[in-house]
This record gives structure tokens, sequence and C-alpha cells, in this order.
């Protein structure tokens, strides 16, 4: 008994370990794969740390209680987690966008699903700091994609500091595609660093509209740093309607909301 115990306690160990590498939230399914478990033997660990009040469960999945998502986790591990919401909202804000439309979009999993859900688009003139994002479209459909310079961040591609916002504030562009860290009705959008927040704050000064393209996970959540310009943000498209308390944050903000479920 106490050998199985003291596995147990290994596993919770790294079930908390994975939804702090996923942003604080994942799927049962994402969890057990990522542990080489079954999606029962995750539930039954989950209802003991449920037990221990150090997670909630939502939703088709599990949330850490109280924690603030300091450290961004790394790029794949967003790509995968919540990956079929994101891939329905890359569709429905893909489908906002014309051929020949310019577009500026950010470094997060999300954004980066749109870029995929853009790559039947024409003659796009995109401007970017994700590696990603820049893959994803250069080269195609007499595309042409404009790379903010500036030393690679290491977890996700994405290019910051001076030279990038310096370069980003050469453009003016139709459409501002941004991801979020957080949302909640206290703190707005949110995100894990000030130079993720110079950026977005920038852009949406440039840009006809911007949409802010978060799945539904990061509401009533938080991060370190709240976008000082959150009146810019001119939508919200999301997979799940927000609680009132976010709505009404939307309304005094003048902010559209809209929400495709999955």
């Amino acid at each position: 008994m106490p050998k199985t115990s003291a596995i147990t306690n290994q596993r919770e160990q790294e079930i908390l370990h994975e939804i702090r590498l996923a942003g604080g939230s994942c799927r049962i399914g994402f969890l057990a794969k990522k542990l080489k478990v079954s999606d029962e033997t995750i539930r039954r660990n989950i209802k003991s740390l449920e037990s221990s009040a150090l997670v909630k469960k939502v939703h088709g999945g599990v949330s850490l209680i109280g924690e603030v998502s300091v450290i961004e986790p790394p790029f794949q591990s967003r790509m995968e987690n919540h990956a079929d919401e994101k891939k329905h909202l890359a569709a429905q804000v893909a489908g906002m966008i014309e051929n020949g439309d310019s577009v500026f979009m950010d470094v997060g999993s999300t954004t980066a699903y749109v870029a995929q859900a853009l790559q039947n688009h024409q003659n796009l003139y995109v401007v970017t700091n994700s590696i990603a994002v820049a893959h994803i479209l250069t080269s195609r459909n007499n595309n042409r994609v404009f790379m903010a310079g500036g030393e690679l961040r290491a977890h996700d591609g994405g290019a910051f500091g001076h030279d990038a916002l310096s370069f980003v504030r050469r453009f003016t562009v139709r459409y501002a595609i941004l991801s979020m860290g957080a949302i909640s009705a206290k703190g707005g959008f949110m995100v894990h660093d000030l130079e993720e927040a110079d950026i977005a704050c920038d852009i949406v000064e440039r840009a006809q509209m911007s949409i802010a393209v978060v799945d539904s996970s990061k509401f009533g959540k938080r991060c370190p740093i709240s976008l000082r310009k959150v009146k810019d943000i001119d939508m919200l498209v999301t997979d799940s309607m927000p609680d009132e308390r976010i709505q009404q944050m939307l309304k005094q903000n003048e902010i559209g909301l809209q929400v495709h479920e999955v």
C-alpha cells in the first residue's frame, strides 16, 4: 500500500506540473496523453487533488486554483492545449479576412492557428513578430510577409524589444489579431510580460480593427500585465459566453463580442 501511495503522489505532482505548463488549465485527455495513462486514471488523481483544493473541475477539463500564470508555457504545449477550440476560432476569424487584406498577428498559439486557417487566402500583407506565423504564410499565394527583427525568444520564437517595436510602428493594417494570456472583469485583457503588452498596445493603435481571439479557458484567469489601452480592442472572439462581470467589462469598454461554440 505505501508503494501505491507514493506512485499516486508522484503522478499528482506530474499532473500539477503539466497543468502549469499548459497555462493553468487543460483537458483530461491532454493530461492522459502527456502522462501515458488512461483518462480514468487522470480523473481519479484529479479527484484527490480537488479534495486538497489544488484544482477544480471545469467542463471537459481541470484548472488550478488561485495561481497566477507568471511564466508562459512552451509554445508547443500551448498549441496542443485546447487545440480544437483554437482551430474553430481561427476558422471564424479567417472568415472575416479577405484576399489582399493587411493584418498583424502576434506570437500567440491561437494566432498561429489563424495563420494556418489563412493558408488559402491570397495577396495578404502580413506583419508579425512570430516566427511561426511568418513560416506558415511566407511564399504562399503571393503573400507579402514582414517579420519584426530582434532576438527571438527561446520558448515561442517571438521577436520583442526596441527593434521589434520600432518595426511594427512603421505599419498601418486593417486587422490586428491578438492572443491573450487571460481575461477577467477586474484585470481586463492580460499578458505575461511588458514586452508583449507594449507590442499589443502599439499595434492596436495602427489597426482599423483589433480582434482578440481567446478560448474560454482564459476567462477568470490572471497574468501579471494588464493592457493599458483595453478600449482600443474592438472585438473579442471566443468559444463560450463569458460570465456577466466580464460581459460588463466588455460593454464598458465598447468591445464587441462574438461567441462561436465548438
